[in-house]
């Protein structure tokens, strides 16, 4: 018997399925985390220019503020001269306020940009998956826990009495209902391997069991 613990079918077809919608949502979520990685980075373009901005009208504003202090000393003139001196870079001040805006903004705005973007996609297909395989590891782990006792092993038997086809209960036994109710030890182990492999767990055969 296969660990409960491991939530993967052992069944080829159920394990293959498994094994392609793994691949399929890893593929399916790389793609569209490049995707938001790159609207991150084009959005974030607008914030270097921002910073940029922000630099450049600092330095400005820095030059222009020096040389009003130099021409303030100036005899007569100093102060006339220094005045749009002083008044230029305070409007360099401004537009650099402006450039550290547009950086604070367009660096959000990226972040946010980005997560729009690609965790739609993502969730759409992987919180389905998520919730598929949760659901299986969660029944393997009942049919594995029931199929370790013999009462738990005619339940899962009693199930597939009435859930799986006629011509596969009809292969384990002409009277499957007859051998379930005189507890046809090898006839209900074989019903509950019915019920097992349509969980998608495979346990050795029946005649391998019983010989234990």
């Amino acid at each position: 018997m296969i660990s409960k613990y491991v939530p993967y079918a052992t069944t080829p077809a159920r394990l293959l399925g498994q094994l392609v919608s793994d691949v399929v949502v890893v593929v399916w979520t790389t793609v569209w985390v490049f995707v938001g990685l790159a609207v991150h980075a084009a959005v974030a373009t607008i914030a270097e220019v921002g910073r940029q901005v922000k630099e450049g009208a600092d330095g400005v504003s820095g030059s222009l503020n020096s040389a009003g202090d130099s021409v303030d000393n100036v005899p007569l003139l100093g102060d006339t001269l220094s005045k749009p001196l002083r008044a230029a870079s305070e409007a360099a001040l401004d537009i650099a306020g402006a450039g550290h805006n547009l950086d604070t903004t367009a660096t959000w705005l990226a972040v946010v940009l980005g997560l729009a973007v690609a965790a739609p996609p993502i969730l759409a297909v992987a919180m389905p998956w998520l919730f598929l395989r949760v659901r299986f590891f969660r029944r393997k782990w009942t049919v594995l826990s029931l199929a370790g006792t013999p009462a738990g092993e005619q339940l899962l038997a009693l199930r597939a009495l009435a859930n799986r086809p006629l011509r596969k209960l009809a292969a384990v036994s002409i009277d499957p209902v007859g051998a379930w109710r005189r507890e046809d030890l090898v006839a209900v182990r074989g019903l509950a391997n019915l019920e097992l492999r349509s969980a998608g767990v495979r346990r050795r055969s029946s005649k391998a069991n019983s010989a234990r």
